[in-house]
């Protein structure tokens, strides 16, 4: 079987697995035919053609069928018409049309995962956590993803409605969007302070890999050759291409395990490993992760994490940690289905669980922690799947109160339009703990001032940053 390696954002929007070919059944489950099942499949197909107030063609009862068939196995596995199929695959290149945000169905509705940086939706003001609950005036509930996405899409210029619920609020709020191409910029660079970069990735794409490497490329220039740390912003990240996870995981390794795979079928084990070198050279790494951190970005920052490479500051990530072979069909549709899940290098399954920050940032006010575990989660999800639960006991070392904002400046900052120390806390104490100086965490109930100590990952060449400095 020919096999395309891809990775799943969280709408049946991309791929994962494009498996060019068809999928063997298991010699022992081949022979087992559910004839009660079928039978009574047949009846009710039947009573439907005789008796249904309204004629429905065969073609549609069928794909009605196979549809409802795949929706009963988890939240991620979906059978995709042919109209479907040819979509679906606009979205690796990172190119299509709409408004920008990536979405997911929530019992019936649809709940944004995060909205897309530099797009009509994040520069409305759609929050990860929004429940869209009217497109157009006309109501979601029972629509299904893809009719609800193919409402959104449209000739850019052109503009769709968008009725949301908010978390803890029972007034719903009306959005107006301005259809356009989405051409989304992957990944962002600067330098934040002397000696020190960023780098935001808001999605992964089929060359984020590449781009990451120049950036960081970039960066050690701008630094003389003395780059002393980078902040790595994954927040509101959810995913994409798993190769480019990969590589950009191996961006920051001199080796090691990065991810691996562990389904029912040998095809669906593997495991990915780092080749190196480290770009860094060994200097040191914070992953910024949030609720909107998910899939192919867990990946990457349960690899850096495990592996002793980064300190991982922000809130518990999204928990989509399950793989989807995208098989195509002889009608010239496709199957998504699940297959595998995926592990960090410390054995951990991200599915249901994500990735716990070493450093937790926590709401000083009440209200803003309840909204905050409010928030959607791949384990809230209508069949969620379950997953070995070995690491579900790990806590953050530290925890930081975060202030609340200003009743003016209620919204809280979000990467789209780059950096802001002034008003992004979580960034701001990143940059402190970068440099090495002491921050308020809470201990024993208390706010104490500590140095939270970075992982010291070595360089595989001493004279890596002589060679940079001279070049």
């Amino acid at each position: 079987m020919t096999t395309r390696i891809l990775q799943i954002c969280i709408p049946v929007l991309t791929i994962v697995v494009l498996a060019l070919g068809p999928v063997p059944a298991r010699a022992e489950e081949s022979q087992t035919i559910p004839l009660q099942e079928i039978q009574t499949f047949s009846q009710v197909f039947a009573l439907i053609k005789s008796d249904y107030v309204d004629p429905s063609s065969d073609q549609k009862l069928m794909q009605g069928a196979i549809a409802g068939m795949v929706h009963a196995l988890d939240p991620h596995s979906a059978y995709l018409t042919p109209k479907e199929w040819k979509q679906m695959q606009v979205f690796t290149d990172g190119r299509f049309g709409g408004v920008g945000i990536e979405i997911t169905p929530d019992h019936g509705l649809l709940r944004v995962v995060t909205p897309i940086d530099g797009t009509p939706a994040a520069r409305a003001g759609i929050h990860a956590g929004d429940l869209i609950i009217k497109i157009n005036g006309k109501a979601v509930e029972g629509l299904g993803l893809q009719k609800a996405v193919d409402e959104m899409r449209g000739k850019p210029g052109s503009q769709v409605s968008l009725t949301l619920l908010r978390p803890h609020s029972s007034v719903p709020l009306q959005v107006t969007l301005t259809r356009a191409i989405i051409k989304v910029q992957s990944v962002r660079y600067q330098m934040i302070a002397p000696d020190y970069g960023y780098l935001r990735i808001s999605q992964f794409q089929d060359n984020t890999g590449n781009a990451v490497q120049a950036a960081v490329k970039e960066l050690e220039k701008d630094a003389d050759g003395k780059l002393k740390g980078l902040i790595l912003d994954l927040r509101n990240n959810p995913g994409g291409v798993l190769q480019a996870g990969v590589e950009t995981a191996d961006t920051f390794l001199n080796q090691g395990l990065i991810v691996y795979t562990k389904g029912r079928t040998g095809s669906s084990d593997m495991r990915f490993r780092a080749h190196g070198p480290d770009l860094l050279h060994g200097a040191p790494v914070i992953v910024l992760i949030n609720g909107g951190t998910a899939s192919a970005a867990e990946i990457v920052t349960g690899a850096l994490k495990d592996d002793g490479r980064a300190l991982v500051l922000g809130s518990r990530s999204f928990g989509k940690g399950s793989v989807q072979s995208v098989i195509r069909l002889d009608n010239g549709g496709a199957l998504k289905l699940t297959t595998a899940l995926y592990y960090t290098p410390a054995g951990c399954s991200i599915q249901g669980q994500g990735i716990v920050p070493n450093v937790a940032i926590v709401p000083s006010n009440p209200e803003e922690r309840q909204i905050d575990a409010a928030l959607l989660k791949e384990s809230e999800l209508e069949g969620m799947l379950e997953a070995p639960d070995q690491c579900q006991k790990v806590q953050p070392q530290f925890e930081i109160a975060e202030p609340t904002p200003p009743a003016t400046n209620q919204q809280k900052q979000t990467p789209s339009e780059g950096p802001d120390l002034a008003t992004d806390f979580v960034l701001r104490k990143a940059l402190e703990i970068l440099q090495g100086n002491a921050v308020e965490v809470m201990q024993d109930g208390k706010s104490v001032k500590k140095v939270v100590p970075l992982p010291i990952y070595p360089s595989r060449d001493k004279n890596a940053d002589a060679r940079v400095k001279a070049a």
